[in-house]
């Protein structure tokens, strides 16, 4: 595996006590500081190695029914991330329990909605607008959710018009691309996720990629209990960031996060994080669970030495 400057230097740092601080504030980029350590070592894969800091995130989708069992779910949640926890953590709600969440997970974890009209305002019946969500505090939104793609016919062009608009609010987006079982078993993932992507990401500059996260999620295995393997998501994830090089230069698909998605559970979690293209997870009904989502947030990885 190849270096960068700042791979190398990271490394490098290890072996003299110095290790990144993965408790910095909330941002898909390099992180920027560092703090004192006697480790040694450090997990030799891409994320840790460009120092992308995981992202575990929650999308509800319409659950849970009420806003008490809201509150129970947020503050379960919430008590699971310690100091210790090695992630950065978002919950995407529904919109009728955004305010509720935020109120009860403070500042432990940031808190986004599940999708977004790309209107500011206007006769749009039902929309929610990124204006209104960022007068709440919200900085964060998913675009492109499967469900969203098939269930509510969302096109690309609609996706990347919520991305758009969601970048210039100066707000965050996680972009959600995969293929079905049968593009899967045609052997069609990289042509449909790279369609997806640069169809999504359409007009968004290099520099406003510091705001875009990327989570693939196989349609065939979102809801369904099958999981893809950890290989089959880490050839995946390094197709997509193969993509974003090609489209914005080999920093920026360096500093990138790239989520996977579709049935994560606290048993597979571990296997899935340890790749190192696989940073973070889109996880949807082990979210319901706060108990089962606090062993995801707190997922284990396995620290090993790096030879410079």
């Amino acid at each position: 595996m190849k270096l960068s400057i700042a791979a190398l230097l990271l490394a490098i740092g290890s072996t003299n006590g110095f290790v990144a601080n993965n408790k910095q504030s909330l941002s898909p980029s390099l992180l920027s500081s560092s703090s004192s350590s006697s480790s040694s070592s450090v997990r030799l894969g891409w994320t840790e190695l460009f120092a992308r800091k995981p992202f575990i995130t929650g999308n509800w989708k319409l659950n849970p029914q009420t806003k008490t069992e809201a509150i129970d779910l947020a503050r379960g949640i919430a008590a699971s991330i310690t100091d210790k926890s090695p992630c950065d953590v978002g919950l995407f709600v529904p919109f009728p329990f955004i305010e509720t969440v935020q109120q009860i997970v403070g500042d432990k974890l940031v808190v986004g909605a599940e999708m977004i009209t790309p209107e500011v305002k206007g006769a749009f019946t039902g929309g929610i607008s990124p204006v209104m969500l960022k007068s709440m505090g919200i900085e964060w939104a998913l675009a492109g959710h499967s469900e969203r793609r098939t269930i509510n016919k969302e096109t690309d062009e609609y996706i990347n018009a919520q991305c758009r608009m969601l970048i210039e609010q100066e707000m965050n987006v996680v972009l959600c691309i995969g293929e079905t079982l049968e593009e899967f078993e045609k052997d069609l993932v990289g042509p449909v996720c790279e369609i997806q992507l640069k169809k999504g990401l359409a007009g968004i500059d290099a520099d406003d990629m510091d705001k875009v996260t990327i989570a693939y999620e196989p349609v065939w295995a979102i809801g369904t209990g099958k999981v893809a393997t950890p290989e089959i998501a880490q050839s995946v994830h390094q197709k997509i960031r193969a993509i974003l090089q090609e489209m914005y230069g080999a920093e920026i698909a360096e500093e990138t996060r790239v989520l996977y998605g579709g049935s994560v559970s606290p048993e597979s979690v571990d296997g899935l994080l340890a790749k190192p293209d696989v940073d973070g997870a889109l996880v949807g009904g082990a979210s319901l669970n706060a108990k089962g989502f606090g062993r995801i947030i707190n997922f284990q990885t396995v620290d090993t030495p790096v030879e410079v």
